[in-house]
């Protein structure tokens, strides 16, 4: 997945530093995207998946304007918690972040009521 670093995409934008370069949440954002698109084929209908654990290092700014590629691997081992390694890369070729995404299958409505259950205050009878 290609990206353009713009404005909206700085620390200063997203009140996570202030500097007006690629800002780490929305790095980690993108990571997480290409993980997302990564497992696909191994949620069967009904089912989804979610992030669970990120080990991600920044490495290098990227400047307004700058292009960051990012790429997510197919797992080693296909199991009920998948794990992607991911990869940014500026337009110079050099690596921007690396790391590793979790994300686990899970059945999409059994996890929606759960976060709908748990947002509800309980009732009392």
């Amino acid at each position: 997945m290609r990206h353009e670093v713009t404005e909206a995409d700085t620390a200063v934008a997203m009140g996570s530093g202030d500097v007006p370069v690629l800002a780490t949440p929305r790095l980690i954002a993108w990571m997480e995207a290409a993980t997302v698109r990564a497992a696909a084929p191994y949620a069967e209908a009904g089912r989804t998946t979610v992030g669970t654990a990120l080990r991600i290092e920044h490495l290098r700014a990227t400047r307004v304007g700058g292009r960051v590629d990012v790429c997510a691997e197919p797992p080693v081992r296909v199991a009920r918690r998948l794990t992607f390694r991911v990869r940014a890369v500026d337009g110079s070729g050099t690596l921007v972040a690396a790391g590793e995404i979790d994300r686990a299958i899970v059945d999409r409505e059994r996890f929606l009521a759960a976060a709908y259950d748990a947002e509800q205050p309980g009732e009392t009878t």
